[in-house]
């Protein structure tokens, strides 16, 4: 197995949306982990650009990435919001590069795919990254990130039109990115518990997504 993505207690009990609860418990059960991240929110621009929206709505013991593409965040909202994810037992990473961020230890960092061949994980925070394909993979292990998100693995609305990886390639990344020592999470499509069970057999250790945190 990859490394493992850390945000406290995972217990989650009365925390979070309803849809969101039931895809982590789908995650856990899909990933047979009971410690550990199994479930990722993430942002979006015009679908849920709120990261404080997108935090409420996750279970304790999740993580938030909050891509924060062409803004450039305060240090005091960044502390703000990870403050709140920290009470949440969340973990919060941020996309993009707001020069705030690179400053704060609280905060973790995810990685586009463009951003691999140049950046240097940081000792101190958790780092995250995008992988459409085994060279993306392979460069992630390189740089030293925890995990990655590979996409997109179902029909999606953030990229209409891309062709989906599909359970069987899915499952041959997943075994890339543990043979070099990355958790890896199922991204694009998976918005309820009936795409997790799609993905039974994969040997991921949980799934991010939008949809699920929308109402």
């Amino acid at each position: 197995m990859g490394a493992k993505l850390v945000a406290g207690s995972a217990n989650g009990k009365g925390s979070g949306a309803a849809k969101a609860r039931a895809m982590r418990d789908a995650a856990r059960r899909l990933s047979g982990r009971r410690n550990g991240i199994v479930l990722i929110g993430m942002t979006d621009a015009s679908r849920l650009p709120d990261p404080d929206r997108a935090l409420d709505a996750l279970p304790e013991g999740s993580a938030l990435i909050w891509r924060a593409y062409g803004a450039e965040p305060t240090a005091t909202n960044l502390r703000r919001l990870a403050a709140r994810a920290r009470a949440r037992n969340c973990l919060l990473l941020i996309a993009g590069e707001p020069a705030c961020a690179l400053r704060l230890d609280a905060v973790g960092r995810h990685l586009p795919e463009r951003q691999l061949g140049r950046s240097r994980r940081s000792v101190h925070v958790a780092v995250t990254a995008a992988a459409h394909s085994e060279i993306a993979i392979r460069r992630a292990a390189r740089i030293g990130v925890d995990a990655v998100l590979i996409s997109p693995v179902l029909p999606t609305l953030s990229h209409r039109g891309a062709r989906p990886l599909g359970p069987v390639r899915l499952a041959r990344l997943a075994r890339l990115a543990h043979a070099l020592g990355l958790a890896c999470y199922a991204l694009g499509g998976i918005t309820d518990t009936r795409d997790v069970r799609r993905l039974s057999g994969t040997g991921i250790d949980g799934v991010a997504g939008i949809g699920f945190l929308l109402d």
